[in-house]
């Protein structure tokens, strides 16, 4: 299946500008981190997480001001590999002087493997659908009724008939959704990713959960081998009138910025898992009153006027099978 028409491919000098743009950001967003262990050594670490988490929300705050003033954007999935990219300079040129070889081979090997997943998630097909395909059938009118009524996402399954699929329409090739931002339809749409700037759905999911299980192990290895320099170094121990080098300083804010990485990443992923237990998209729990399958409409008093709507999931099947459709939906 081939994507959508409406798909545009950035111009090469746009590509490197906004990638330049994220490359500024990162280091931004670092050295704003180590004012932290700069200023605040001997502070407790949930002090210096909760410092470090209301500098990077400001400067959230102005990057969004200066994209409105400026009329200039970052690229998300650029951002994400400049962040792997300093950090991994930092262990090379600083960290890993502390580590032993075996610790040092793996933790090479973790983020090179990142590199690979985020470059193969980013130009992989999520399930992309030609939306003239006649076997779906009145594509072209869902989308100029979803345009009209200016909705995030324009719903496919809008037949009465899937509120009770069989096993025959209730594989994930039947769920197949609009994405405004891809402007294109995607079997098994779960959700738009930024980071990756691409759709996740029915053939990069399993690929997407993997990867964000790689981030957590890889940056709670960098946890781990940052928190042993630190200690060698004795870095955590000194007082806040002793002054500290910039290699130091560096070692214990991208160890901080790991930690706050690492926080939402296993939110994240358990909310992932999650849905893959129930057989449920993100995108299906955030707008299942517009797909009339998980909509049940009655009126539970005869006299009452207003109908009252129920949400229901015709496609859970228990844990297991919901499991065994995931990690088969690639197929």
């Amino acid at each position: 299946m081939g994507k959508s028409e409406d798909r545009r491919t950035p111009k090469a000098s746009e590509l490197i500008g906004r990638c330049a743009i994220s490359c500024f950001s990162v280091v931004l967003s670092q050295f704003a981190i180590l004012i932290v262990p700069r200023y605040f050594p001997a502070s407790a670490i949930l002090t210096q997480l909760s410092l470090s988490a209301l500098l990077l929300v400001a400067l959230t705050g102005f990057g969004r001001c200066c994209k409105q003033l400026l009329r200039v954007t970052a690229s998300a999935p650029a951002f994400v590999f400049f962040n792997i990219l300093f950090i991994w300079l930092v262990y090379f040129a600083i960290v890993r002087q502390a580590i032993g070889p075996s610790a040092d081979i793996l933790l090479h090997s973790e983020f090179s493997l990142l590199v690979l997943g985020v470059y193969r998630m980013m130009f992989m097909d999520p399930g992309f659908v030609e939306y003239r395909s006649s076997c779906f059938g009145k594509l072209e009118n869902t989308v100029s009724e979803a345009e009209a009524h200016t909705e995030d996402l324009a719903p496919l399954n809008h037949r009465r008939d899937l509120e009770q699929p069989t096993e025959e329409n209730s594989n994930l090739g039947k769920r197949v959704r609009y994405c405004r931002i891809c402007k294109a339809y995607v079997k098994g749409f779960d959700h738009h990713c930024p980071a990756f700037g691409n759709c996740i759905g029915q053939k990069n999911h399993v690929l997407f959960m993997v990867l964000l299980v790689g981030f957590i192990i890889a940056e709670a290895s960098y946890i781990s081998c940052s928190s042993q320099f630190a200690r060698k170094t004795q870095m955590l121990d000194r007082n806040e009138q002793e002054t500290t080098r910039l290699t130091d300083n560096l070692a214990v804010s991208t160890m901080l910025f790991s930690v706050l990485q690492v926080l939402w990443q296993v939110f994240f992923l358990t909310w992932h898992i999650y849905c893959v237990c129930f057989n449920i998209k993100t995108d299906e729990w955030i707008n299942w009153r517009k797909y009339p399958e998980f909509r049940i409409d009655a009126y539970p008093d005869p006299e009452q006027i207003f109908m009252e709507t129920h949400f229901t999931n015709p496609y859970d099947k228990g844990i297991l099978h919901n499991w065994k459709e995931f990690l088969s939906s690639q197929e």
